[in-house]
């Protein structure tokens, strides 16, 4: 059996009424919608490799600080395994681009839509994932101001 890697990311954007959005693609192969992964090169660590895909399929500049980190497995195709670790971001940046030929489209999505958008249940697995550990750090958070 054939093992295949690849790594992601979730990367949100805080929108000027206070909510959140997410950034998603859709693949010009297939039309399915999911986030931003590809691939590890030789020498890249799981998260350079989330770095490196976000900016090339999406333009957007990246950087990974949240310990978040879930990873899904499925077969592709008969004879391939595949392995996808996605981590959790956030960014500031508002415009973005499809990389030619493999994205057909490049968008923020707000946040509570974004379940429904997304194709595959391995995706809304992590999505999940990710809105508990938003949530969690949020209730955290208005915690600590309180006690402030």
């Amino acid at each position: 059996m054939k093992h295949e890697k690849s790594c992601g990311a979730l990367v949100l954007r805080r929108e000027e009424d206070g909510t959140d959005s997410i950034l998603m693609i859709r693949h010009r192969r297939g039309g399915h919608r999911s986030f931003p992964k590809g691939h590890m090169e030789a020498g890249e660590t799981e998260i350079m490799t989330a770095i490196r895909e976000v900016y090339e399929e999406t333009g957007v500049n990246v950087r990974i600080k949240s310990d978040f980190r879930e990873t899904v497995h499925y077969m592709p195709m008969p004879g391939v395994r595949k392995e996808v670790v996605y981590f959790l971001t956030r960014t500031e940046q508002k415009q973005i681009r499809p990389r030619e030929g493999e994205i057909a489209e490049v968008e923020w999505v707000p946040l509570e839509k974004a379940e429904g958008s997304l194709t595959h249940e391995n995706d809304k697995t992590v999505l999940r994932a990710a809105v508990k550990r938003i949530e969690a750090e949020t209730a955290a958070g208005e915690s600590a101001d309180k006690q402030t």
